[in-house]
């Protein structure tokens, strides 16, 4: 990879991650929930709001990456450690997307609705660019491949569980945090975790060879 190529890859990344962040938070202001790897950190969010979505969602990373280097050990690639300013910097992205995303006027339910459906497109469209990038992958991804690699089962069988599991887990913080209510997992977070991926293949359909020549100076067919 010449250092051109590595220098598009990388800043395509970075603007992944803005997206992927912005996506969140367009979600995130439709208050029906937000996807599942960042619904603990907005339960978390909504109970101390002391601490930023970001700030949470940072802190979440770094679990998820703490988790990596327990399973893998020795396995664990000192490369991947990139993934916690990566983290930080999703964090900082995720909060200048609340501030844009306030900007979005929502006053009923089908305006929140068509919020956490425009968010659930535009996130759709980072992780296709963070995918295209191809260069490291975001924790939850990570953390999701280390379990794989461990139990030796599908990524796609431990995506889905790690998924619920994170629900599970958002739907037993807000219980325990708000006197047996569910909060801040709703509908939303159905809507974004079965319209992702499908918004992902979209846009991986539409735009990988245009992304492909881009990254790598070749011309399009």
């Amino acid at each position: 990879m010449s250092a051109k190529e590595f220098a598009k890859r990388y800043g395509l990344f970075i603007v992944s991650l803005f997206i992927s962040a912005l996506g969140v938070a367009v979600t995130k202001r439709g208050e029906l929930g937000v996807s599942p790897i960042s619904s603990a950190a907005n339960v978390m969010s909504m109970k101390f709001d002391s601490l930023s979505l970001g700030s949470w969602l940072i802190i979440w990373n770094c679990v998820l990456i703490a988790g990596q280097i327990i399973l893998l050990r020795k396995s664990f690639q000192p490369i991947q450690l990139l993934q916690v300013p990566l983290s930080f910097l999703f964090g900082i992205f995720t909060d200048i997307g609340m501030k844009i995303a306030a900007l979005i006027p929502v006053s009923g339910y089908i305006s929140r609705l068509t919020s956490v459906i425009c968010g659930t497109v535009i996130l759709g469209f980072g992780i296709f660019l963070s995918v295209a990038a191809n260069v490291i992958m975001n924790s939850g991804e990570a953390f999701v491949k280390a379990v794989s690699d461990v139990s030796g089962k599908k990524f796609g069988d431990v995506k889905i569980m790690f998924d619920v599991s994170c629900v599970v887990i958002a739907a037993v913080l807000s219980l325990f945090l708000f006197d047996m209510k569910i909060v801040g997992t709703r509908e939303g977070t159905v809507i974004a975790a079965l319209f992702t991926g499908v918004c992902v293949k979209i846009f991986t359909r539409l735009f990988k060879d245009k992304t492909d020549a881009l990254l790598t100076g070749s011309a399009v067919n």
